[in-house]
């Protein structure tokens, strides 16, 4: 399987990427199709072996699209693209306006007590249907979309202006001919003005969404300018400046003061301070000294340095951002599912409605002209784009706000997940604390032993051990047998077990250490320890036994301290009303230390790391909606079983598959910033979707003429443009006023 972002040209409207969705789904090979408007990518999903890319695009420009790659890595085509589409609409609108003036005026100008040129009925009528049919030139290329789409059966919303100009057109046209050429006709209205300002206010609509669109895609444009395009390396003692795209892994890399790090790498001479709030969130400067880790795209503020590359191009922490963040926007909330259903259907069943609008009033015995009226109105005025815009401009702005602020939400189905999440699980080691243990107390046990060991040979023989692990605990054993400077003992036999110790032997003597559990299961007696063992674990240290040849010999107990962040990220997830758990390898008493310590009510603890998993699930068995905390490594099944997965990001690592939302900065305070923010952000595609749902349930009917045995008014074609042209806009002005958002 193979998936892929491309980014699509000519789509007009919700229901073009309703039927290019439609069309893919049902083509061999494709698993998966969805298209956002506002960004205008594709986000596919397909089988190589069944059907090729090439063949996608042959598909796509039958029904009438081009599509060009719009990976993270070919991004840059796509910005121009829609820039250059901007600008031509820009033209159009305004050469269509000057254009619409003189019509206005000889359409309008009685209605305003405006002096009227001394012209003659049939002069009138030649320079109305003169600048409307220039007019109509002008925008030939929505015509040469809707005739496609038309042609295709796949009718879209330039098929409806389309119709409805073209209708307007013909019948001024014929009524054009018979004053011309049949003295004795008395006339009719002449609709040449509602075709030109129905193109004109269309045109002026598509203009301000173009640049609507393009401010709420501006966190994605702001991040993919953010990567430096030239790097300055060191070779054979000589500075040469090479294109970004040249540098290769292991370059030596200068940076001088005020210029971006072009790259992620290491410091190998030099040091400064760093500005990464471009891509952290965080305010203050970090100072970077040798075998510091630096992060492409920030901001050298002071000192030069030299790096070494160790990541280059789609590798680099701003290309991953950049990536999570486009596969974001390609993705869909399921609250966004119905809009499509309704786009997909919409243009056909307003055609529909529109003929029987046109039927209905000739049948009740009106003029043709009030029929065509309400006919035209009906086809204008009906706006599919704005359910199209409604979702994904939101999710643009949502997941822009989060970028900057060093969260990173990888789907829009987070963002629905996380208003309803009820128990938040933070996992303890390296999560809620530092991850970095430091041994606290070593006790040698001598009631009842024959040959007690002091407490430097207690911590040789469990460091000797312990220098075969992996394990943070472990790490933490040997580090203070090498600042006592005590010699590692070798060892043969070595075994890890998971969640619970180690084992080996040394000299030809068994040593374990670890926890109650392997004690018993090695039929230990551990009753003697018991009361010193609880005192400690009271105390939130975690306290591993250590045995020799079946006895215990000796405590020694780890503290782990708690992060900045935690204890102000609990209380802000208590203030959104948030249960709150922690789930633990560690004993109960420890676990239960800590949760005291930070005021969390519901403690998981003794879990093995393949049992954490489990424990969500039970949780999601009680009726609670999970999100998991984790650190993505050993959390990952229980990240994967949860609601909702968010992964700490650990340095310059946030490629990672598990979890929905990343958090760069590994700043607790940002899981309430991040549900916070998905709340808002949901709570602003309600507010789109229904108003763009009322607009259309309410503007069609008025179109269609039911208010008129009430009031005697009939909606102009002119009017339900403007009216249309609105409503999509005012979608997208509502999604861009998220960025006076406030936690």
């Amino acid at each position: 399987m193979k998936k892929i972002i491309l980014n699509i040209a000519n789509m007009h409207c919700a229901s073009c990427a309703a039927n290019i969705e439609h069309s893919l789904r049902k083509t061999s090979g494709v698993i998966s199709a969805n298209v956002n408007f506002a960004t205008e990518k594709l986000n596919l999903e397909y089988d190589p072996d069944k059907v090729s890319l090439e063949d996608i695009k042959k598909q796509m420009k039958k029904i009438g699209y081009e599509v060009f790659d719009g990976t993270a890595e070919g991004h840059n085509s796509g910005p121009s693209q829609a820039e250059a589409s901007t600008k031509k609409l820009r033209k159009i609108f305004i050469f269509s306006a000057l254009l619409g003036l003189p019509i206005f005026y000889l359409a309008m100008g009685e209605m305003f007590a405006l002096p009227q040129p001394p012209l003659s009925l049939k002069m009138e009528i030649v320079i109305q249907f003169a600048i409307t049919t220039i007019i109509m030139i002008i925008n030939y290329p929505l015509y040469i979309s809707g005739l496609k789409k038309l042609i295709q059966l796949n009718p879209n919303m330039d098929s409806l202006i389309e119709t409805g100009t073209l209708a307007a057109y013909f019948y001024s046209l014929t009524i054009s001919l018979l004053i011309w050429f049949k003295p004795d006709y008395a006339g009719d209205h002449l609709y040449y003005e509602s075709a030109a300002f129905i193109l004109i206010f269309i045109t002026l609509g598509k203009y301000l969404e173009a640049v609507t669109k393009g401010k709420a895609g501006a966190a994605i444009k702001k991040l993919i300018g953010l990567q430096p395009k030239e790097a300055t390396i060191i070779k054979d003692n000589k500075e040469i400046i090479i294109p970004i795209s040249e540098v290769k892994v292991g370059d030596i890399i200068l940076i001088k003061p005020g210029e971006k790090i072009p790259l992620d790498g290491v410091v190998i001479d030099g040091h400064t301070s760093v500005d990464e709030k471009t891509i952290t969130g965080e305010s203050l400067p970090v100072e970077k000294n040798i075998g510091d880790e630096v992060i492409g795209a920030t901001l050298n503020k002071n000192g030069s340095l030299k790096i070494k590359a160790l990541k280059v191009g789609g590798d680099t922490m701003i290309a991953q951002i950049i990536k999570i963040v486009e596969q974001a926007l390609a993705t869909k909330a399921p609250i966004q599912l119905l809009a499509d259903r309704v786009a997909f259907y919409f243009v056909p069943t307003v055609i529909v409605i529109a003929v029987i609008t046109l039927a209905a009033w000739l049948i009740l015995g009106y003029s043709f002209t009030f029929a065509l009226t309400a006919f035209v109105s009906v086809l204008i005025i009906a706006c599919p784009c704005s359910l199209g815009l409604a979702t994904p401009t939101a999710v643009m702005m949502g997941t822009g706000l989060a970028a900057a602020k060093g969260i990173l939400i990888k789907n829009s189905r987070a963002l629905e997940t996380a208003k309803r999440i009820t128990m938040v699980v933070f996992d303890k080691t390296g999560t809620l604390t530092k991850g970095e243990p430091a041994v606290t107390d070593i006790i040698a046990i001598s009631s009842g032993v024959k040959n007690p060991l002091n407490t430097d040979r207690i911590l040789q023989l469990a460091a000797s051990v312990e220098k075969n692990s992996e394990h943070p605990l472990a790490d933490a054993i040997v580090k203070k047998a090498a600042n006592k400077k005590l010699e590692f003992m070798p060892i043969q036999n070595f075994m890890a077990i998971p969640g619970k110790g180690v084992s080996a032997e040394i000299s030809g003597r068994n040593i374990i250490l670890g926890t109650r559990k392997l004690m018993v299961e090695n039929q230990i007696d551990i009753l003697p320890i018991e009361n010193k063992t609880a005192e400690l674990e009271k105390q939130g240290k975690t306290t591993m036994i250590l045995a020799v040849d079946k006895n215990i010999a000796g405590l020694i107990s780890l503290a782990d301290t708690l992060k900045d962040s935690s204890r102000e990220a609990i209380a802000k997830l208590k203030s959104l009303n948030k249960k709150i758990a922690i789930i633990s390898g560690d004993n109960k008493r420890v676990a239960e230390a800590i949760a005291k310590e930070l005021g969390i009510d519901y403690v998981l603890a003794e879990v093995m790391p393949e049992d954490k998993a489990l424990e969500v699930k039970k949780l999601q068995a009680r009726g609670e909606i999970v999100a998991m905390i984790g650190d993505g490594i050993n959390d990952a099944p229980a990240l994967a079983s949860s609601d909702l997965g968010i992964v700490l990001g650990s340095g310059t690592d946030v490629a990672m598959e598990t979890g929905e939302i990343i958090l760069i900065k590994d700043d607790l305070r940002d899981v309430a910033a991040a549900i916070d923010l998905s709340v808002f952000t949901l709570k602003k595609i309600k507010q789109n979707l229904f108003w763009a749902f009322f607009y259309n349930i309410i503007g069609i009917p008025i179109a269609a003429g039911v208010l008129y045995p009430l009031t005697g008014w009939l909606l102009s074609p002119s009017l339900a443009a403007a009216a249309m042209a609105f409503s999509s806009v005012s979608v997208v002005l509502n999604s861009l006023s998220m960025k006076n958002y406030k936690a």
